[in-house]
């Protein structure tokens, strides 16, 4: 079941949120749960094992070097401070592994195994968080924002603030 509340993964703001059962069933690959994506970016959680991925081993396989202008572009809200001609490793929706959890991933995840767009490496120490919204109906007259997911984007340079400050 999936509905509109108030989340803490991005600051208390309308997030799609959906039932968890986590630890039952079998693995759905590349069906991201919308609680546990938000948790895995925010909380840089290996999406594999749940656990946290350290500063030293964190990977991203599926990462493409983006300038951020074509991000913008396709509508994606970078940082006003990260100029167009900057290259982000842009991950997607996708937090960083541990090593081990990318070897074994490649191994039974049968979309990654038929993928010829695997381009292991490690991921950067700086990265910028951007939520990704999903369309909604009006309300009042307004759209609400909603966040779906959040994209991640590694960074090499820092920037001075989170997202939702701005």
């Amino acid at each position: 079941m999936i509905g509109v509340r108030r989340c803490s993964t991005v600051d208390g703001r309308l997030a799609l949120c959906q039932v968890s059962d986590a630890g039952r069933g079998k693995p759905q690959y590349s069906k991201n749960h919308l609680l546990r994506q938000r948790l895995s970016v925010v909380r840089m959680l290996c999406p594999m094992c749940g656990e946290a991925t350290p500063v030293d081993d964190r990977w991203t396989q599926v990462a493409k070097r983006t300038p951020a202008g074509v991000l913008r572009r396709r509508a994606v809200d970078v940082p006003a401070d990260i100029d167009d001609d900057t290259v982000v490793i842009d991950a997607g929706a996708i937090a960083p592994l541990h090593r081990r959890c990318v070897d074994r991933s490649l191994q039974h995840c049968p979309h990654l195994k038929a993928s010829p767009d695997i381009h292991l490496m490690r991921f950067p120490t700086a990265w910028t968080v951007i939520p990704l919204y999903v369309e909604t109906d009006p309300v009042g007259g307004m759209r609400p924002q909603v966040v779906g997911f959040l994209q991640l984007c590694g960074l090499t340079r820092t920037i001075d603030r989170r997202w939702w400050e701005r």
